[in-house]
């Protein structure tokens, strides 16, 4: 799952919370797995039943993930819809995110989806692909679904084979956290935005020098870091259906962080392991292992939860256009829903209503509506998600087109880059060997 919504300590893993009558119709749609593809066509063709009386009473369902701060968030913004739209009411359900996945799958095979769920880049293509998710390009194009505040390339990342699959419940982008008061005692300059990687590199070697800690986090086995890298040479991580990038590219990637590892710029194999498996409370800058570690923007009020020390951050290295705005879940409608209209109705109001933004403010991500991201901020009191918010903000400026979504296999090509990068990082493999083995098994993946 994405990295802003890690599991809630309190949400027991694959619990579901819903009304009595969300579970017969789990227990409907595992006994209709059988006959899914009829279901799901018959489904399809149904229409729309507010159709018929505009004003009639509509029950919508709603499947979301995350914990129980952010099911009485979200359960407090679906009431004042609720309120405002008398008509509608919600079967809400909801749970954590560790076998969420697989429900919905289920429920998708069973021929019983939600008419309205939560979705991220790792299954909207797929899900896209299966003709599961309404296109909302007729709403969008209409103003009933209104992304006209939205950072275009924001809007732009819920695009699947020209149809917008998803749209944005919130924003993030990359960020390179920095330990600044590791730099203020020691008289060292912080870096910025706009630093190549090699001023990357050679700034934290004198990091390493002044200080004796690493300067930065090895970022060979960090996906979204050589995403952008890639961006930033003219390719990409996905190009349709294919890999974007060459295994010339991936040697060219690993050798550069080989050569910063030589100059002591990294910690050791160890070091970098332990910080490309732990979680974000535990990542290098903040257990003082490193001087920077590469994470999202939107991580900054965990990461400050755990260090006395004060953090900076800043986009990666290289030209920030290479950065964009990206989707840190999604809703997406039910193509068969019975109740099309209210469903992408009740997107656009948890997107641009003044008072459902507020209420539901950060959990899932910087509201996409830039007037009201202001709006949320002013009343956000926490400085580290203040901090977020305004270098965020600042980077949508400079913020390039958005990627293609990720298409299928995409978990599995992150984790086989970690795979090759510590192979190369522990000098059991040279980079040309490991960026082979890398490109061979995403190849593999995505098959």
């Amino acid at each position: 799952m994405h990295p802003a919504t890690p599991p809630a300590a309190n949400t027991p893993a694959g619990r579901t919370y819903r009304t009595p009558l969300a579970r017969r119709r789990l227990l409907r749609g595992l006994l209709a797995m059988a006959v899914a593809v009829p279901m799901l066509g018959a489904a399809a063709a149904c229409g729309d039943d507010e159709a018929a009386d505009p004003n009639g009473p509509v029950k919508l369902s709603i499947f979301w993930w995350g914990g129980e701060a952010r099911a009485g968030l979200t359960e407090q913004a679906l009431d004042l819809y609720t309120k405002k739209n008398p008509n509608v009411t919600f079967e809400k359900t909801w749970q954590a995110n560790q076998g969420y996945f697989d429900k919905l799958a289920t429920l998708t095979a069973g021929g019983n989806p939600p008419d309205l769920f939560q979705i991220d880049d790792n299954y909207l293509t797929e899900y896209a692909a299966r003709n599961t998710t309404l296109d909302l390009t007729p709403y969008q194009e209409s103003g009933k679904l209104d992304t006209s505040k939205f950072p275009k390339s924001l809007w732009q990342y819920g695009v699947v084979d020209g149809k917008l699959a998803g749209l944005a419940s919130g924003e993030n982008t990359q960020g390179l956290v920095y330990n600044k008061t590791l730099l203020t005692k020691n008289g060292l300059p912080e870096p910025t935005t706009g630093m190549s990687w090699e001023e990357h590199i050679n700034w934290a070697e004198q990091v390493a020098k002044k200080t004796g800690v690493p300067g930065t986090m090895d970022a060979s086995a960090v996906d979204k870091a050589f995403w952008v890298w890639l961006r930033q040479q003219g390719k990409d991580l996905y190009k349709g259906n294919d890999l974007g990038f060459t295994v010339e590219d991936v040697t060219r990637w690993f050798q550069m962080w080989k050569d910063a590892r030589d100059r002591g710029a990294t910690p050791t194999p160890d070091v970098i392991h332990e910080g490309n498996a732990t979680d974000i409370t535990k990542q290098l800058v903040v257990t003082g292992k490193a001087g920077t570690s590469w994470v999202w923007v939107n991580q900054m009020p965990e990461l400050k939860k755990n260090t006395k020390d004060e953090l900076g951050v800043i986009a990666y290295p290289g030209d920030p256009s290479g950065q964009w705005a990206r989707a840190t879940m999604y809703w997406s409608v039910f193509r068969g829903s019975k109740h099309k209209d209210i469903a992408v109705d009740v997107i656009n109001f948890l997107s641009n209503d003044p008072e459902a933004v507020k209420l539901l403010g950060t959990d899932r991500g910087l509201p996409g509506n830039l007037d009201l991201r202001r709006m949320v901020s002013d009343d956000i009191t926490d400085p580290a998600m203040k901090q977020s918010i305004a270098v965020e903000t600042e980077l949508a400026e400079l913020f390039g087109e958005a990627p293609q979504v990720p298409i299928k296999g995409h978990s599995k090509v992150r984790a086989e880059l970690i795979k090759a990068a510590e192979n190369a990082q522990y000098g059991r493999v040279t980079p040309a060997e490991a960026a082979a083995q890398f490109y061979a098994a995403s190849k593999s993946a995505i098959a």
